[in-house]
């Protein structure tokens, strides 16, 4: 780091992602810091700065001392152990440690005393609600929401008859030609432990689970204007039942919102939809399969004058981008459920999904909120904006 980068930096002040210290003689205080922004986004610690970011420097003893605590705290406070690399850069009032903590990719990291820290601002905080302790579990790929077991929903709850329809096709056996029990199978299936069926299990294969996991419906709502806080719909439903049954419903709900545009064919053609119908089952499937279960709140699709937006519970996992996942990357957030919904639903699961999307319909805006802990989808409707400012005229001009 140049002179020039540390004093623009401490002109800024500090953020999540900075944190400005005049010293460290506790390598319990140290090992907090540390902890906090490896369970984050990572980050840098400017050591021998106020925190009104004035340089009050460091001398050559302090340097000295500071990298054998920063090197015996990182190894023996922090668990699992971490490698936070240190540059000193010289500045007209004296001499800064700069400290650069990675994103941990062992989430969760925890202190000598077990505590898990997070960053809160440019401040930090312990972690200590289950929901949250679950996703940083869940970000460091040691627990996902799918293999939660539902002790409200027994092994008694599974509907039959699409379980047979299901093995039937894919296994090309029924239960009763299997021989086998059904808790036996639902297990084989990873489906099922001790008697209770997972969240996979409950969502795909259980007899009205919105009954007993109500937070994971969708719910659908079309707006006649381009607010959300309008008083009237003209269409308002709950997407309930197994996940195959649900997306369905989806699809059908979101055809039936949306227009069919004649293009320049005969009154009496069919004609087509305004938006492909391959962007629905991508983006659908997509908010199904990959949303955060450990987020009780449903999945929200809402049909406006202008635009269509579907909105996910819960942001991209660990440091997947928007420009990832436009260059096809992807991360599996629920690995049970992404390898079912591979023949339950048009999903294929190997990041392509939005990548064909895109190529059917570019007006198509995708929003990673992590404040808000959301991941939105928003398609412009022909004869609105599109997300680049360019009039939508017709579903042909983005035919490829």
């Amino acid at each position: 780091m140049e002179t020039t980068e540390l004093i623009a930096a401490l002109n800024r002040g500090e953020d999540s992602r900075h944190q400005f210290k005049a010293n460290f003689t506790n390598a319990d205080a140290l090992a907090a810091e540390i902890v906090a922004f490896s369970n984050t986004a990572g980050g840098r610690i400017f050591i021998g700065v106020d925190d009104d970011g004035a340089v009050c420097g460091l001398a050559a003893g302090d340097v000295a001392r500071l990298n054998q605590l920063l090197s015996n705290t990182a190894s023996q406070n922090v668990r699992p152990p971490v490698n936070p690399l240190t540059e000193i850069v010289t500045h007209p009032d004296g001499r800064v440690m700069v400290v650069d903590i990675a994103s941990g990719v062992s989430k969760p990291y925890m202190d000598k005393a077990g505590a898990i820290w997070v960053k809160s601002g440019a401040d930090k905080r312990r972690a200590t609600s289950r929901e949250e302790i679950q996703r940083i579990f869940q970000q460091g790929g040691l627990l996902h929401g799918d293999e939660t077991l539902i002790p409200l929903m027994p092994i008694a709850q599974v509907n039959v008859v699409l379980l047979d329809q299901y093995l039937e096709k894919v296994v090309g056996e029924t239960l009763d030609q299997q021989g086998l029990p059904i808790g036996r199978v639902l297990e084989n299936m990873n489906l099922a432990q001790s008697g209770c069926l997972n969240l996979a299990g409950a969502l795909l294969f259980g007899r009205h689970p919105e009954t007993k996991l109500p937070a994971f419906i969708v719910k659908a709502v079309a707006f006649p204007g381009t607010d959300i806080a309008d008083e009237t719909y003209l269409e308002s439903r709950d997407l309930t039942g197994p996940l195959a049954e649900i997306f369905e419903q989806g699809m059908r709900f979101l055809i039936g919102n949306t227009r069919t545009l004649q293009n320049g064919r005969s009154v009496n053609s069919l004609g087509e939809p305004e938006i492909p119908r391959i962007v629905w089952e991508e983006l659908l499937a997509n908010a199904l399969v990959h949303r955060d279960y450990f987020i009780s709140a449903p999945v929200r699709v809402l049909v406006f004058a202008d635009r269509v937006e579907i909105v996910s519970p819960g942001h991209l996992p660990n440091n997947l981008t928007i420009e990832n996942i436009k260059a096809g990357n992807s991360n599996i957030r629920n690995p049970i459920l992404a390898s079912f919904a591979a023949k339950l639903l048009p999903y294929r699961g190997l990041g392509s999904g939005l990548l064909r999307a895109l190529r059917a319909y570019p007006a198509i805006e995708l929003i990673d909120d992590r404040s808000g802990n959301l991941f939105k989808a928003i398609v412009a409707r022909p004869g609105a904006q599109s997300p680049s400012g360019r009039e939508i005229s017709g579903v042909g001009a983005y035919e490829q």
